[in-house]
């Protein structure tokens, strides 16, 4: 993950007898971008992909992720329906270098790199695509503090930012609106703004909870507003698991080609 140092430029000024703190839009998202991360997560994940007429299909999700200095990796396999059973999927990030993503579709049979001219395509049918699963460094953007304290989706504390593309072709969108929970400053709720300026995502974090001192949201729920289809992703507390070492193996191109680890 990206390991630019945590800064918290704090701007005091004492008046009879009291403190003024002031947060920019930049520090609110530096913060985000260094909330704690476990050294090692294993989870397992329903993807809900919900159509606009109610419709629903469940996915089951394996995941296993690690964070090491400097970059961090993450592998998904997906067990269930049977039309996407044996999909794995891995993505490294690495500090200062466009992230690594491979993919393996049992039909076709083999791994295969993700190239970054299929970063606007859906990921696996879901709203989310390549591209928003990508890390974005936050000097990517520039920042601009809308509200430092307003209420979101139930969080009463949130900075709410609005972040734009330095330059506009390295993003699919013209800006973001997110509300950053200043308790745990994680972005509980992220607005996104397609090429014309029209709202075309949201994202809502609708469980959010503290696990063993990681913020950790236990549910998200994407929405295509241009479509009314939904993608909710929610995690099992049952079986979250952190800090607890994992098999390199699960992180190799051959888990990835064949699925099986050696004990």
């Amino acid at each position: 993950m990206k390991m630019t140092k945590k800064v918290l430029v704090i701007a005091s000024a004492l008046m009879m007898g009291s403190a003024v703190f002031a947060l920019d839009g930049r520090e609110v998202m530096e913060n985000a971008d260094n909330v704690a991360k476990p050294k090692f997560t294993r989870a397992q994940v329903q993807m809900i992909l919900i159509e606009k007429n109610g419709a629903k299909e469940v996915r089951i999700i394996d995941e296993w992720g690690k964070e090491e200095e400097g970059s961090s990796t993450i592998v998904m396999q997906f067990n269930s329906p049977a039309s996407v059973k044996g999909t794995r999927f891995s993505q490294k990030t690495n500090e200062g270098k466009p992230d690594e993503k491979y993919i393996f579709l049992p039909d076709v049979g083999t791994v295969r790199p993700v190239a970054a001219s299929q970063g606007s395509q859906s990921f696996m049918g879901s709203d989310a695509t390549y591209d928003d699963m990508s890390t974005r460094e936050v000097d990517e953007d520039t920042h601009e503090l809308l509200a430092e304290t307003e209420e979101k989706n139930g969080y009463a504390n949130c900075a709410k930012v609005k972040s734009t593309p330095k330059d506009a072709k390295s993003s699919q969108y013209q800006y973001r609106i997110s509300w950053v929970d200043k308790e745990t400053w994680v972005p509980v709720y992220v607005e996104m703004y397609n090429k014309k300026g029209n709202l075309c995502k949201t994202l809502e974090v609708k469980n959010l909870k503290v696990i063993k001192g990681y913020p950790t949201p236990l549910e998200n729920e994407l929405t295509n507003t241009e479509t009314g289809h939904k993608t909710q992703l929610i995690m099992s507390e049952e079986r979250l698991k952190f800090d607890e070492p994992i098999n390199p193996a699960y992180f190799s191109k051959g888990f990835l080609q064949n699925g099986k680890v050696s004990k």
